[in-house]
C-alpha cells in the first residue's frame, strides 16, 4: 500500500479500525461491537463517571470524524468496513443509556439491541448513512443507532424489567 510510511495514516487506520479488529473479514462491525464490551469493562474498572463516559464519547466522534474523513480522502473510498470505530462509539452510546450497569444480562442486550439498529439502519440512522458522505456521516449513523438501541434497552430496564 502507499500509505505504508504515512505515519498519520497509520495512526488513524489503527484507530479506526479498533487496534485492527475491524480488518477480521467476517462481519467487522460485529467484532467491532463485541471488542468493545472489554473497553466498557475496563472503563467500569476505572470507575470512569457519567459526565466523563460523555467527554470521552464526545472526543471519540470528534476524532473519528477527522480522522475517518483524512483516511477516506486518501483512500478514496467512503465508509469502509474496516472503520469500526463507529461501532465502539456506537456501544459507548447504548451503554450510556444502562450506566453503569456491566452485569451480562445487560452487556449482551446493549450489543444484541446496538447490532440490530446498527444493521436495519431505521430512519434519521439511515439518513446519516446514505447522505452525509465526509467523515462525520461515517461515525454520526451509528451513533444515531446506539441512541435508538439504548433507548430502547432503558424503556425496557425501566418499566418492563423493573418496574
Amino acid at each position: 500500500m502507499k500509505y505504508q510510511n504515512n505515519m498519520p495514516f497509520i495512526i488513524s487506520k489503527w484507530f479506526l479500525s479498533f487496534f485492527y479488529v475491524g480488518f477480521i473479514r467476517k462481519a467487522p462491525g460485529t467484532f467491532g461491537s463485541i471488542a468493545t464490551l472489554p473497553f466498557i469493562l475496563l472503563l467500569s474498572h476505572l470507575g470512569i463517571s457519567f459526565n466523563a463516559l460523555i467527554a470521552l464519547i464526545i472526543i471519540l466522534t470528534i476524532v473519528s470524524s477527522i480522522s475517518a474523513e483524512y483516511v477516506q480522502r486518501m483512500i478514496k473510498t467512503h465508509d469502509p468496513q474496516w472503520i469500526v470505530m463507529d461501532e465502539v462509539i456506537g456501544m459507548l452510546v447504548t451503554w450510556a443509556f444502562v450506566f453503569p450497569s456491566t452485569d451480562y444480562k445487560v452487556l449482551i442486550p446493549v450489543l444484541g439491541l446496538f447490532r440490530l439498529f446498527d444493521i436495519i439502519k431505521i430512519w434519521p440512522a439511515s439518513y446519516f448513512d446514505n447522505k452525509i458522505k465526509h467523515g462525520f456521516g461515517t461515525i454520526v449513523d451509528d451513533i444515531v443507532s446506539g441512541i435508538m438501541a439504548g433507548f430502547i434497552l432503558w424503556a425496557l430496564n425501566n418499566y418492563y424489567l423493573n418496574p
